[in-house]
Formats: structure tokens, sequence, C-alpha cells
């Protein structure tokens, strides 16, 4: 069923259309494509070997992993907390910098127009985000 005629029988049922939305994207499997035979498209021309013999990433990988490996010790630091809302924000905080230092490697690399307007709005949003929560921590731990 296409999505519009799903979302307008669940408004005609009276269902909430917003929480269909919402758990649709909170539970969304990655689609085959995004994992398909490892690096699915990656220039295997431009993989060198690493130490080991491996075939290492290329550097525009290398680029996006760097800013996940970042935000995951980061993120896991930041949950130490005690308080829930500062350990929330804490880990939100390199969660939302992962996603800039993503959104950078896109542009620096990616060729898409829509995925590279895409990874410009993300780095708007995210630095605004980052700003306020570090505002509201600052403001927190007095």
């Amino acid at each position: 069923m296409p999505k519009t005629a799903l979302l307008l029988a669940l408004a005609l049922l009276g269902l909430p259309v917003a929480a269909f939305a919402q758990d649709k994207a909170d539970n969304a499997p990655l689609p085959a494509i995004c994992t398909a035979g490892g690096m699915a498209g990656m220039d295997m021309g431009a993989a060198k070997p690493d130490s080991s013999g491996t075939m290492a990433m290329d550097e525009a990988h290398e680029a996006m992993m760097a800013g996940m490996d970042k935000m995951q010790a980061n993120m896991m630091a930041g949950m130490q907390a005690s308080d829930i809302d500062v350990a929330f924000a804490c880990a939100m905080i390199p969660h939302h910098q992962g996603a800039i230092a993503m959104a950078r490697a896109e542009l620096k690399y990616g060729k898409d127009p829509e995925n590279r307007k895409l990874a410009e709005g993300v780095i708007r949003a995210q630095e605004k985000e980052v700003t306020g929560m570090l505002d509201w921590l600052a403001r927190h731990s007095k």
C-alpha cells in the first residue's frame, strides 16, 4: 500500500498518524543497499592495503569512520553522569558532533546534490543543538 494511502487510512480510522510515522522512523531497518557486499560501491582502486595486507578503506570512508569512532567513545563517557538529564545532554553532544563529522565528510567527498544539501542542513541544525545543550549544561552545573 502506498504511504499516502496508508496514512489516509489511519487518519480515517482515527488512529494516530504521527505516532505511526514516529514508530516507523524509530524502528525502520536499514535498506539492503546499505549493507550489500560490505563497502558496496567503494572504489576499490582507491583502497590501499594496510600493514597486514588487508585492503583498507578509502579516504572518504575513513573520514566517516573517524567521526563515528570519536562519537562512540565520547557518548559512552558522557552518559556516565549520575543525573539522567545531564547524562542525556552529555551523550547527545558527541552524537550530534558525529552527525556533523559525517556531514562534513559528505561535503568533502560526496557528489549527490540532494545529499550535499542534506549535509549542509545537518551541520546547521546539529551545531545549533550542540550549542543549546552546552548552554543548558552551563546553566545546570552551578
